[in-house]
C-alpha cells in the first residue's frame, strides 16, 4: 500500500481545500465543495473564501445568505456552519443524535429532569408563528414549564438539537453587527428537512463520506468523524470502499480517498493564505500535523486566525485599526516575509474595501 507522507498529505488537502491555486467556482458552488464553513463568528467565511476564489465579492456571500441559497445552522461538531441549503435539508436529521448528546455533554445535570421530546413540542409550538426569536426569547417562552433547568440549557437544547433552526440575517452578512434570531428551517427555506432512511440505510453517511473526501482527503476515519462529530459512520464506509483506494500514512493509518481527486507532487508551491479564525482546513482532521505543527495544534480550537506559508501555519494575524498584524510563529526568511507582506496587503484592502492596504510583521521568535 502506497505510503503518503506528512508533505504528500499537506498538498492533496491544500488543492482540496482551493488553498493551492485560487478557483473561479461560484461562491455557492466553493461552500458547497468544502461542505461548509465554520461560522460562529459571522465574518469569517469571506476570509475563507477570499482566500479559496479568484475576484470573491462579499455581496455575493451576502445575497445568497439573504436570498436563502447559503443558511445558518448548528451542524457538524454542534458548531455553527454556513452551508448550502440543500445540504443543511439533507444533512440535518443525521446529525440530530450527535446535536443532543453534545448539549447534554454542557447541560445535563441542569436538563436531568426534561423530556426532550416534551421539550421538542413546546418549541415548536412557540416557533410556529413563523416569527424569528433569539435564543433568550424562545427559552423564556417555555422556561415556565421547567424552570428549574434554566432558560441557557433549555435555549440551547432547543435551537442547537431538539428544533432544526436557522440563524437569520442580517446575521453573517458582510461587515454587519447583528445578533442571533432563529426560525425553524422548514419556515425559512419552505421545506421540511429530509428525513431519516426508513429502512436504517445510511445514504447520508454515505454522501458525507464522498463530500469529506472531496474537501479534505485522502484522509482516516478518525479525521472524518472528527470533521462532522458522527457515530455510526463505520457502515457507511464499509458500503463504499470498493469505489475507494486505500493508502497510509507515515503513521501506518489506512487512508481513503476517492480515486480521481487530485493528488499534487509534493514540489507543488504552496502560495501564502490568511485563514480565518475556526477554518476547516485545520480543524477538520483527527491528526491535523499534514497542517499545523502539534505545538501550535491549540490556537485552530482557541480561534487564532491562522497564516499558512509553504502550505503550513506558520503565523497567526489579526486587525487593529484598519492594519493587518503579522506573528510569525517561526523564524521567517526574508522571501517569506515580502510574500507574507504581499498577501498581507491584498487582505487588508479587502476587508477594509479598499481604504488601507497596512501590514505589519513582528519580528521572527528566536
Amino acid at each position: 500500500m502506497t505510503v503518503l507522507d506528512a508533505r504528500a498529505l499537506n498538498r492533496a488537502a491544500l488543492a482540496r481545500q482551493l488553498l493551492l491555486d485560487r478557483a473561479d467556482l461560484p461562491v455557492l458552488d466553493a461552500v458547497g465543495h468544502l461542505g461548509g464553513l465554520q461560522a460562529q463568528e459571522p465574518q469569517e467565511p469571506f476570509v475563507g473564501l477570499w482566500s479559496r476564489l479568484r475576484a470573491f465579492e462579499p455581496a455575493g456571500l451576502s445575497d445568497l445568505l439573504t436570498g436563502r441559497s447559503v443558511v445558518r445552522t448548528h451542524l457538524m461538531r454542534r458548531t455553527v456552519h454556513l452551508v448550502t441549503a440543500a445540504d443543511a435539508l439533507a444533512w440535518r436529521a443525521r446529525h440530530d443524535g450527535m446535536l443532543r448528546q453534545r448539549v447534554l455533554g454542557t447541560y445535563r445535570r441542569e436538563l436531568a429532569e426534561v423530556d426532550l421530546g416534551e421539550l421538542a413540542v413546546a418549541g415548536r409550538e412557540v416557533m410556529a408563528d413563523g416569527e424569528p426569536r433569539s435564543m433568550g426569547e424562545l427559552a423564556r417562552a417555555v422556561t415556565g414549564r421547567w424552570p428549574a433547568a434554566g432558560p441557557r440549557p433549555l435555549g440551547e437544547m432547543l435551537v442547537a438539537a431538539l428544533l432544526p433552526t436557522a440563524q437569520l440575517p442580517p446575521r453573517g452578512v458582510w461587515r454587519t453587527t447583528a445578533g442571533a434570531r432563529y426560525a425553524l428551517i422548514s419556515s425559512w427555506l419552505g421545506r421540511e428537512i429530509d428525513p431519516p432512511e426508513p429502512d436504517g440505510s445510511d445514504p447520508v453517511g454515505q454522501m458525507l463520506l464522498r463530500r469529506y473526501l472531496a474537501a479534505f482527503g485522502p484522509a482516516a476515519s478518525a479525521d472524518l468523524r472528527a470533521w462532522c462529530g458522527l457515530a455510526g459512520l463505520p457502515a457507511a464506509i464499509a458500503a463504499l470502499r470498493e469505489e475507494l483506494v486505500a493508502f497510509r500514512d507515515d503513521r501506518g493509518r489506512e487512508l481513503l480517498d476517492l480515486p480521481d481527486a487530485p493528488r499534487p507532487d509534493t514540489d507543488s508551491p504552496a502560495p501564502v493564505r490568511f485563514l480565518p479564525a475556526f477554518d476547516n482546513a485545520v480543524l477538520g482532521y483527527h491528526d491535523r500535523s499534514r497542517i499545523i505543527d502539534d505545538a501550535h495544534r491549540g490556537l485552530s480550537v482557541q480561534g487564532a486566525r491562522v497564516v499558512l506559508v509553504d502550505g503550513r501555519v506558520a503565523a497567526t494575524w489579526t486587525v487593529q485599526a484598519d492594519t493587518v498584524l503579522v506573528t510569525p510563529l517561526r523564524r521567517l526568511s526574508r522571501t517569506e516575509r515580502a510574500d507574507v507582506a504581499e498577501e498581507g496587503w491584498a487582505l487588508a484592502s479587502f476587508l477594509s474595501e479598499g481604504e488601507s492596504d497596512r501590514v505589519r510583521i513582528a519580528p521572527s521568535p528566536g
